[in-house]
C-alpha cells in the first residue's frame, strides 16, 4: 500500500476528507467449544472472487461465495484503487485470504475444520448502509446455516 504522501493531491484529499462509519458497539461472543473443535470460515473485504464469477464493481455492496476447496490459483481480486497495491496478493493469495494457512491449522489440530464456504465483500465502500443492513445479516445467516462457529475477518 502506498504512503499517503506519494499519492496525487486529489487522491490524498479524497482519502483525508472521506467520511467513515464509527462502530463502538460491536457485539462480542464467546466460543461455544474450543477452537480445535470448531468450524471456521473466512469473511474478507478484499474484493476477491473465484475465476469465472462476476468481478466486484466499484461500489458493489454484494458478496461472492468462495468454496472452501477452491485452489488459490483460481482466486482473483477485483478490488482496485490508486491507493491499493495488489502486488502482495498476486504473489501470495494468503496475504489477504489465508486459505492455505487455515488448512495448515486444521492439519495441526489447532482448528477443527473449515466451513464449506467462505465469503468476500468489496472493501472501501463510500456508503456502507446496504452492506451493513442487507449483506452482513444475509452472510451471518449463511454462516450459521453452514455450521460455522468462528469467522476469521480479513480486512483489506
Amino acid at each position: 500500500m502506498p504512503r499517503l504522501s506519494t499519492l496525487p493531491q486529489i487522491q490524498r484529499n479524497m482519502l483525508v476528507t472521506r467520511a467513515v462509519e464509527l462502530n463502538d458497539g460491536s457485539p462480542r461472543a464467546t466460543l461455544a467449544r474450543p477452537l480445535a473443535e470448531s468450524t471456521l470460515a473466512i469473511v474478507t473485504s478484499a474484493g476477491i472472487h473465484c475465476r469465472g464469477d462476476e468481478p466486484f464493481g466499484r461500489e458493489d455492496p454484494g458478496y461472492r461465495v468462495i468454496p472452501s476447496d477452491v485452489a488459490a490459483a483460481d482466486i482473483l481480486q477485483s478490488h482496485s484503487s490508486l491507493a491499493f497495491d495488489k502486488t502482495a496478493f498476486i504473489r501470495d493469495v494468503n496475504v489477504v485470504f489465508p486459505i492455505d494457512r487455515l488448512a495448515e491449522l486444521v492439519a495441526e489440530g489447532r482448528v477443527g475444520r473449515i466451513g464449506p464456504r467462505h465469503y468476500s465483500v468489496m472493501g472501501a465502500l463510500p456508503d456502507m448502509t446496504e452492506l451493513r443492513d442487507v449483506t452482513a445479516p444475509e452472510l451471518a445467516r449463511r454462516l450459521v446455516d453452514d455450521g460455522v462457529d468462528v469467522v476469521l475477518l480479513t480486512p483489506t
